[in-house]
């Protein structure tokens, strides 16, 4: 088993994204796009920036304009922009449409579109959940043969930065029962094409999503991802990419909520006392940062796995992403009530952690949708 421990070229990654993201997009940037309820929910000087820096480029080929550096190089990302609430489409295009090409795409469409993404020209959207919550294999979208081609019938829900995406991959259901997995296809459909219509949502994070509508959209046989009607492998596997990255953020949150606290309880006094002398303070910390440290070896885990093509990497994965949803949970509530009443006031930073982390909780998949996978998964 190899030792959970990051090498020194991902240590380096580590350190370039951490001098960045604090720099280039700290809590406060958010702030600013959210006061300003800013259309495109991120500063696009700020993505070109990430793509020159090399990351959004991180799981992308070299041979086609990326670094290739794995999983887990990007995980050290995506958890310096938790800890700094960075908002960009990562998520979206450089983790989840780069997978997907990666995953289902043919080299015709992964030499024709991930150079644009790795130079910042193209964005991409994941459109797979149709319910309030995450349900991958409940797809009603249709997709039916027509005329050479097909037409796609159907909506999709909390398609994160769908509003802005150029391009966005589509479930949909070519074949089968609405929760069968077999006869579920992807397929790229440019976000301005007739009959497609886009409702812009603004979260509790303030981040964007989209209800995406699609209303007789002609989509050509060249914009399937893999063949009809069997998608799901890779559909699942796209997922699994997602989330490992959605655990690292979850951990970047966690330990700056933590910090924060430990540094505040150092600081406050009450009764000309330090709050950090106080016993039963001293135990609930020492609590979550023996979680964390849990969190940090299971999202390490997860994304080595993937990187090795472990053939359990969806088990690892999903205790991953139920471990940090867990004990995300548990950071901020604690960060909430050890800072007091001001916890929640938009003075202090917390609440912003607490409603991105709540968010991304439930995205793709939340503690008990992963908790239940990994026992399946495990044979319960």
């Amino acid at each position: 088993m190899a030792a959970l421990v990051l090498n020194e070229e991902q240590q380096m990654l580590k350190d370039a994204a951490k001098r960045f993201l604090s720099e280039s997009a700290p809590v406060s940037q958010l702030r600013a796009l959210r006061d300003s309820r800013d259309e495109t929910g991120f500063s696009r000087e700020l993505w070109q920036s990430m793509v020159e820096m090399g990351f959004v480029g991180t799981l992308i080929p070299e041979a086609l304009g990326g670094a290739q550096f794995g999983y887990v190089g990007m995980g050290q990302v995506s958890e310096q922009a938790g800890r700094n609430l960075s908002a960009s489409p990562l998520i979206s295009t450089a983790i989840g449409g780069v997978a997907a090409l990666l995953l289902a795409g043919s080299s015709e469409q992964q030499q024709a579109l991930l150079p644009q993404v790795a130079e910042g020209s193209l964005l991409l959207a994941l459109a797979v959940d149709e319910a309030p919550r995450h349900a991958p294999n409940r797809v009603a979208t249709r997709l039916q043969v027509a005329d050479g081609g097909y037409l796609l019938n159907g909506r999709k829900t909390f398609v994160v930065d769908g509003h802005v995406a150029d391009k966005l991959i589509v479930s949909a259901r070519s074949a089968g029962a609405e929760a069968d997995q077999a006869g579920i296809s992807l397929l790229l459909v440019d976000r301005t094409a007739p009959g497609v219509s886009v409702e812009r949502t603004i979260m509790a994070d303030s981040r964007n999503a989209a209800i995406v509508s699609f209303d007789g959209v002609k989509v050509a046989a060249s914009d399937l991802l893999g063949a009809a009607g069997q998608a799901w492998s890779a559909l699942e596997l796209t997922l699994d990419v997602v989330n490992a990255q959605l655990a690292g953020e979850l951990l970047g949150m966690s330990l700056e909520v933590f910090e924060r606290t430990v540094a505040y309880l150092q600081e406050r006094k009450q009764f000309g006392v330090a709050l950090s002398t106080f016993q039963a303070l001293q135990h609930r910390c020492a609590h979550l940062f023996s979680e964390l440290e849990l969190v940090k070896s299971a999202v390490l885990k997860a994304q080595m796995a993937l990187d090795a093509g472990d053939a359990e990497a969806a088990q690892w994965v999903s205790l991953a992403k139920a471990k940090a949803c867990e004990v995300a949970e548990l950071a901020t509530n604690e960060a909430v009530q050890m800072h007091g009443g001001m916890g929640m006031t938009d003075e202090f930073d917390i609440g912003l952690f607490m409603k991105r982390a709540r968010s991304v909780q439930a995205l793709f998949g939340d503690y008990r949708y992963h908790a239940n996978r990994f026992a399946a998964l495990r044979g319960y």
